[in-house]
């Protein structure tokens, strides 16, 4: 009877069903010098169980607190900077260029448009190959379409 009682408790401790006092039981049984010989199998394992149950960690853990940057503080400083700089660099430049003459005026902004509008046109011209790059994920999308294909007709 206690034989059988064995086996269903190893089995429900293989299943992962056993309760801590059932589990008890089977350590107790495996640590007696009478195992059934077809249990001998178990008791290394139910050995290494009480011995390892037994073992303490005794060196002591080290804990090392990271200093940890505080990222605000620069941005606060990266404020201060600016606020200085736009407070002195508006008091050092108080003459605005006002130009009296409309027409005047008008040639200074367009030579000033025409410049900033050729700068911007180059940095445009060296971003071209980034449609090559657009052709390219467009092309991918056929493959897409033969792996849904491929799908449809093996039945994935």
């Amino acid at each position: 009877m206690v034989l059988n009682n064995i086996e269903n408790l190893l089995e429900k401790y293989e299943n992962g069903e056993t309760t801590l006092q059932e589990e008890q039981v089977l350590k107790n049984y495996f640590s007696s010098d009478t195992v059934a010989p077809h249990l001998e199998m178990y008791k290394p394992m139910f050995d290494y169980f009480l011995v390892n149950q037994q073992e303490q960690f005794t060196k002591d853990v080290p804990l090392k607190t990271k200093t940890i940057f505080n990222y605000k503080w620069i941005s606060v400083a990266a404020v201060v900077v600016l606020t200085l700089g736009f407070y002195f660099g508006k008091s050092f430049n108080n003459d605005l260029g006002t130009i009296e003459d409309p027409q005047l005026a008008f040639n200074e902004v367009s030579k000033s448009l025409e410049m900033i509008s050729s700068h911007f046109n180059k940095g445009t011209s060296t971003v071209g190959y980034l449609n090559e790059v657009n052709k390219g994920t467009s092309t991918l999308g056929y493959l897409n379409e033969i792996e849904n294909t491929t799908g449809i007709i093996f039945k994935n």
